[in-house]
């Protein structure tokens, strides 16, 4: 077995073991009577639209993927997309170094499907500049829109907020024009990246927005069962709460996130409300996403047997 499959191996395997742990360990810290109470707080009407926003976020985040093989130039069908980049990013994103963890995944499942290995590392890349995006163009909307409560949770002028708020559209903006002239790739180790066409790069902030979008009224509707609460002021306590999560790299922003929120947003974030996000947003899709990903893999190997023996009798024949 080559090295690299080796090293891939090693990391689904590394990454099944984590996300189990984490399964366990992220709800081993509530009592299941605190989970319980948590979610029956929450108006029905408000827990579904939780559940629709959250499956609506990963339903975006395939795009991300796709739009990352449409620059490679792959030809896969978008169901093959959908399902790696779900499987992928359920765990991955609770896992931690979503980058790494997740990339490790889709390897195995693109390469399976003829992807190689400079194409997976570009499609993962991709993706990863789709997440900046999304989360740049989200927060400078919050900035400019809600410039009081980051400058409060920041230390900074008001007026400064807004600036840079408006420093990151114009970033956003800038990558489109980059992306629409110029042309010449940039050379990083043995592997050569292109600009993605500009057609891409739109579809990178269009899918990234709205994911984050989504992910913020996904929160908002589980703080809305103990206070009244702005769309606006959850997707600013979300977006602060990224940024903070991708310092630290905190696996699925474990404590970073419920902290940083609840520093935007006082007492207006129940713990209650934090729990019933992280159940429905990282949990249950983990939840989901293990057990499909260890079902596939049988198929893969089951397929791959079978594949290995028609060759063998044939041999023999």
């Amino acid at each position: 077995m080559s090295g690299k499959r080796i090293f891939a191996w090693s990391m689904i395997v590394i990454g099944f073991g984590l996300a189990g742990y984490l399964l366990y360990n992220g709800l081993r810290q509530f009592t299941f009577a605190e989970i319980v109470q948590s979610v029956q707080a929450i108006p029905t009407a408000n827990l579904v639209m939780a559940l629709a926003f959250a499956a609506a976020s990963y339903l975006c985040l395939t795009f991300f993927d796709w739009a990352g093989v449409l620059y490679v130039g792959g030809r896969l069908p978008y169901p093959k997309i959908a399902l790696a980049s779900f499987l992928a990013l359920s765990i991955g994103q609770s896992v931690g170094l979503a980058g790494l963890s997740s990339g490790a995944i889709r390897y195995r499942y693109y390469a399976h499907w003829g992807l190689d290995a400079e194409a997976v590392a570009k499609i993962v890349i991709l993706s990863g500049v789709t997440v900046g995006l999304g989360l740049a163009v989200l927060g400078g909307i919050v900035l400019i829109l809600n410039p009081s409560d980051t400058a409060s949770v920041l230390g900074l002028s008001e007026g400064m907020v807004t600036m840079t708020g408006i420093g990151l559209l114009l970033a956003s903006l800038l990558y489109v024009i980059v992306a629409a002239t110029v042309r010449k790739p940039l050379k990083i180790w043995k592997w050569t990246f292109a600009m993605p066409t500009w057609r891409v790069a739109v579809m990178q902030i269009v899918v990234g927005t709205i994911n984050f979008a989504l992910v913020s009224a996904c929160l908002r509707e589980v703080m809305a069962a103990s206070a009244d609460v702005s769309y606006l002021k959850a997707a600013t306590a979300f977006v602060l709460a990224n940024v903070a999560i991708l310092i630290t790299h905190a696996p699925g922003g474990l404590g970073v996130l419920e902290v940083t929120v609840r520093h935007v947003m006082g007492d207006q974030a129940s713990i209650g409300a934090l729990v019933a996000f992280r159940v429905i947003y990282f949990l249950i899709p983990l939840a989901i996403g293990l057990p499909m990903s260890l079902i596939t893999e049988a198929v893969f190997r089951a397929r791959k047997n079978r594949s290995e023996n028609a060759v063998s009798c044939h041999k023999t024949a």
